[in-house]
């Protein structure tokens, strides 16, 4: 699932506001998640930016070409929506719906210690990339070197949230003491 990282503990971001619509105070938001119908019931949102956070109650929402059109209570006008642009639009973690069995919230596995099934310490999750195939997890070694695992049952033996730790099969050539980790 993809909404993704938080920035105060207990705050998920569901999207990002990329530009103004019209003359009526509208912004135009990117979402960052893939849950179906997750702006159709927003009524509230935190608006996190660079100048701040504000908590907007959201007066409608609709679909676009590039995304979501969303008119905020208090912002009536294009210049009042221009101080949103930027803004990172995140939702109290409790209400997410809870993820199927072995799904996860990406930003439930960023930062997770990554080990080998015999305890190995091999890393900390920096980064999740979306392929066509599978996720693709960034570990970062403790001496800086990034190195790609894919996402897979195969190679992902293990994930508890509650304890942030990963653990991962060693494959010949991707997690073996020739290749760094």
């Amino acid at each position: 699932m993809s909404d993704v990282a938080n920035y105060d503990a207990g705050m998920v971001t569901i999207g990002k506001i990329i530009a103004t619509h019209g003359v009526g105070g509208e912004v135009t938001v990117t979402s960052y998640s893939d849950v179906p119908g997750r702006f159709e019931g927003l009524t509230q949102v935190q608006v996190q930016h660079s100048s701040g956070r504000r908590t907007l109650a959201v007066l409608s929402r609709r679909r676009s070409a590039k995304g979501h059109l969303l008119r905020f209570a208090s912002i009536e006008t294009p210049e009042a929506a221009r101080s949103l642009v930027g803004g990172f639009l995140q939702i109290p973690e409790e209400r997410l719906a809870p993820p199927s069995k072995d799904c996860y919230y990406e930003y439930q596995l960023l930062g997770m210690n990554v080990r080998s099934e015999d305890g190995a310490f091999l890393g900390v999750l920096k980064e999740i990339l979306t392929t066509t195939g599978n996720a693709v997890f960034v570990v970062e070694d403790a001496g800086g070197a990034e190195h790609l695992i894919p996402g897979t049952k195969e190679l992902v033996r293990s994930v508890d949230v509650a304890r942030q730790t990963m653990v991962v099969r060693r494959v010949p050539g991707l997690l073996d003491e020739h290749n760094a980790l």
